[in-house]
């Protein structure tokens, strides 16, 4: 995934809950119905009781109003296991061209997507992958962006989930107060980097070649797992992690 403007702000907390139910008493596609009744997990269960699915998505470019999904991985897990035997993962053909510089990121070529279905094939595989969990991504702006205007093209209808943002609970952590001031940066000290990769080897977690939805999907899972073992609990309120 392509990163950017990483320190984004919590933001007003959200009820879930009862977000998706609303979204289930309006939403008129069976697809999208079947996602929000099914719900997810209260503010108050503790993380080890959540289930969990890490999300990544590879896009043509930065701007989901202009650019489009070409991969998505999904992974689901919890706090002590991660099932890799259902994971998924899919190459699309994307709405928009590649560019040049998102194949240099991804590495999915013109040749990989000229056989790959188009998103709205696989979308129903991915709604229901989602059902019922919490999305784990690195960088929530992202995937919301690019899956709710995916959502509308092919299901007319606005779309939005429960994350916990494995990034925004590294900025707390790095950023904000803990920032170093320009004095401290004049003696040396550095803004701590927040992106997947670098975040993952404070915890002493290994490297993985970045920019695949499938990998990039399963070292945000076990970022969370790292993050809650250091800085949290099994029994941390899902409501505290929850954006």
């Amino acid at each position: 995934m392509i990163r950017f403007n990483p320190a984004a702000p919590d933001g007003p907390a959200i009820d879930w809950t009862n977000e998706l139910a609303r979204r289930a008493a309006r939403s008129r596609h069976p697809a999208l119905q079947a996602f929000y009744q099914a719900g997810c997990a209260t503010g108050d269960t503790p993380l080890e009781s959540v289930p969990l699915v890490a999300l990544d998505i590879e896009t043509t470019g930065l701007d989901a109003r202009r650019d489009a999904i070409v991969s998505i991985g999904l992974v689901p897990f919890d706090l002590q296991r991660i099932r890799c035997r259902d994971a998924f993962y899919e190459v699309v053909k994307p709405t928009t061209a590649l560019s040049e510089e998102s194949i240099t990121f991804h590495r999915i070529t013109h040749s990989d997507i000229r056989q790959a279905p188009p998103m709205t094939a696989v979308l129903d595989r991915v709604l229901k992958a989602m059902t019922g969990k919490i999305m784990v991504v690195h960088y929530r702006a992202i995937e919301r962006a690019f899956l709710d205007r995916a959502v509308q093209q092919h299901l007319g209808e606005s779309f939005t989930f429960p994350v916990i943002d494995t990034m925004q609970l590294e900025a707390r952590l790095h950023r904000g107060s803990a920032q170093p001031g320009w004095l401290a940066r004049l003696f040396g000290r550095k803004i701590e980097s927040i992106r997947l990769a670098d975040s993952r080897l404070r915890y002493g977690l290994p490297p993985y070649s970045a920019h695949h939805a499938l990998t990039d999907a399963l070292a945000t899972a076990e970022l969370l797992q790292a993050q809650t073992l250091h800085h949290y609990s099994p029994t941390t309120a899902l409501r505290e992690l929850w954006s």
